[in-house]
């Protein structure tokens, strides 16, 4: 019988790679604040201020509107050019044809 030590180093490190991913995702779950508090981050002024001065500040009267396009602006740009790259990636890998 004959020990490959390569393929047994090879296992051994993917082990050790993905036991301290998986520890770096459970201590970071764990440091998440409870859902629901009121000190919670998400809980902040800009959601305040997003609805009390949005129609003043961005001149609409929608409010996503105004949130997704005046103050998302740049955020929503990339991501849609994410989505972009990502759908010509597929159609380019897939062999999609004009026709």
């Amino acid at each position: 019988m004959n020990f490959n030590w390569r393929e047994f180093v090879f296992i051994g490190a993917t082990v050790v790679v993905v036991a301290l991913i998986a520890a770096i995702l459970l201590l970071s779950i764990m440091e998440m604040p409870v859902y629901g508090e009121v000190t919670n981050p998400t809980n902040n002024y800009v959601t305040g201020r997003y609805v009390d001065m949005g129609s003043i500040e961005s001149g609409g009267s929608n409010l996503v509107a105004n949130i997704v396009l005046d103050y998302r602006g740049y955020d929503t740009l990339l991501e849609t050019t994410v989505i972009f790259t990502a759908v010509m990636s597929i159609m380019v890998l897939w062999g999609v044809k004009k026709e």
